[in-house]
């Protein structure tokens, strides 16, 4: 059983494995959707009501809350919040510490990720100009991490570790614009007194944190209020769980000359109740009294925002993004011709031939082309030990867009007619571009790796 759980443990750990969890999560909401007896209960449960019913005694107050929610919007609106949440404490961590932490650094990624976010804007707008389908044109713009990490763990040392770094930061960079596209272009309306009211309540976050207020559930209780207000005003509710990612303490409860000293007191005493007749008693009782006290010293030298991420990464990994694929990815066909994403002439209209060529084409030409000026004017400098051929294999597998994508495809059209038929269609192109971007990506990485050194 040790040695099961050690080996579940090592495979849960490796970059791959929530790329291959999040597909065969997929394939599973495929099957539930196009199974002709399951499908009808798949789609009931997700549609299910689930709001609680507030009614007085004189039955003069009838109120639910939350207004409108199904099972489906929990997935979305709620389960989604933590995913947005753990986005902005990375968001938050390489601003201040890592890839985004400088100018120097944070320059070409974030250049680059404009370019990979204008490029497949453009080209949607361009097959979708002046039709129902023109507003979806934030669909394609997104980058999934999880995916392109995936595909980097498996080629292995055939991509120069500048590369990686740059594709990681890039797609951080490019979860943030995402993150500026729904709240500001797939919002609902925007009702201003609940707005101005979220707005206090961030504030007061702001001045707890100031004055160094390190409890949890003090900015638990705050953020489910702003989620609520958010949830009200039009601002769409997943983006409170970015703005309480910023607020988030990130100064730890204990400076490092004090973990120094305490780790040291401690270590003297460990050593001053050890048994040396008798070694197999280590720890003792008094031992691992101060264990423990270590423990809690060693915790108290993290930072709230680090202790936060930690404890929700494998829940977000693990279980809220597959729950979100189960839910999002089940697209019901009823013919082979929703496969068909260059017909223009149908109910859906451009809208699979624009995610597709945005994904697939646009993705790597504006990470690239955005580059390329950036260097040539020395605003940044190219990776090192990369060339423009690999800097290009690499920049396609930007093109897999999967979960935000599939998230900013929930949100459009939803002035259209045809709505859930389009969104469909929207979805198809995302599984058919993403995979096309990934497997693009892969062979010119392979292909790349195999020629002459030429930069």
């Amino acid at each position: 059983m040790l040695k099961f759980n050690l080996k579940r443990d090592r495979i849960t750990r490796q970059p791959w494995f929530q790329g291959v969890l999040l597909m065969l999560c997929v394939i599973v909401a495929m099957i539930l959707a196009n199974t002709p007896v399951i499908s009808t209960y798949y789609r009931a449960f997700l549609d299910t009501s689930v709001q609680i019913h507030f009614k007085s005694p004189d039955g003069r107050v009838d109120w639910l809350f939350p207004h409108g929610m199904t099972i489906e919007k929990i997935i979305n609106d709620v389960l989604m919040v933590v995913f947005f949440f753990t986005v902005g404490l990375e968001i938050k961590r390489e601003v201040a510490h890592g890839e985004l932490s400088s100018v120097k650094k944070a320059m070409l990624p974030v250049i680059a990720a404009f370019g990979g976010v204008i490029m497949p804007a453009l080209i949607y707008t361009l097959v979708n100009h002046g039709t129902v389908a023109a507003s979806g044109w934030g669909i394609p713009t997104a980058t999934d991490i999880a995916f392109a990490v995936c595909i980097l763990s498996v080629l292995g040392d055939r991509v120069p570790v500048s590369l990686k770094v740059f594709l990681t930061a890039l797609a951080i960079a490019d979860d943030l614009i995402a993150i500026l596209v729904v709240a500001l272009f797939y919002g609902g309306h925007i009702n201003l007194l609940l707005l101005g009211l979220s707005v206090i309540v961030i504030f007061v976050a702001w001045l707890f944190k100031y004055f160094g207020q390190k409890h949890v559930w003090v900015y638990l209780v705050l953020a489910v209020t702003v989620w609520v207000l958010f949830y009200y005003s039009g601002i769409h509710a997943t983006m409170s769980g970015v703005v309480m990612a910023f607020i988030i303490p990130s100064k730890a409860r204990f400076d490092r000359p004090y973990v120094l000293h305490k780790i040291k007191f401690f270590s003297q005493k460990l050593l001053s109740f050890d048994r040396i007749d008798d070694e197999t008693m280590f720890p003792n009782g008094p031992q691992r009294h101060i264990l423990r006290r270590i423990h809690k010293t060693a915790y108290g030298s993290l930072d709230m925002s680090y202790r936060v991420e930690h404890a929700l990464s494998p829940w977000v990994n693990f279980v809220i993004m597959p729950i979100f694929a189960l839910a999002n990815a089940g697209v019901e066909i009823p013919d082979l011709s929703y496969f068909n994403i260059f017909n223009t002439a149908g109910i859906t209209g451009g809208v699979g031939l624009g995610i597709f060529l945005g994904l697939v084409l646009g993705k790597p030409l504006g990470i690239t082309l955005f580059s390329f000026a950036a260097i040539k004017s020395r605003l940044c400098e190219m990776p090192d030990k990369a060339g423009w051929a690999m800097f290009f294999a690499v920049a396609c597998l930007g093109g897999i867009g999967f979960t935000m994508s599939i998230f900013v495809d929930t949100l459009s059209f939803q002035d259209a007619a045809a709505v859930d038929e389009m969104r469909n269609a929207g979805k198809i192109a995302i599984l058919m571009g993403s995979l096309s971007a990934g497997i693009l990506g892969s062979v010119l990485i392979k292909l790349v790796s195999k020629l002459p050194d030429s930069k």
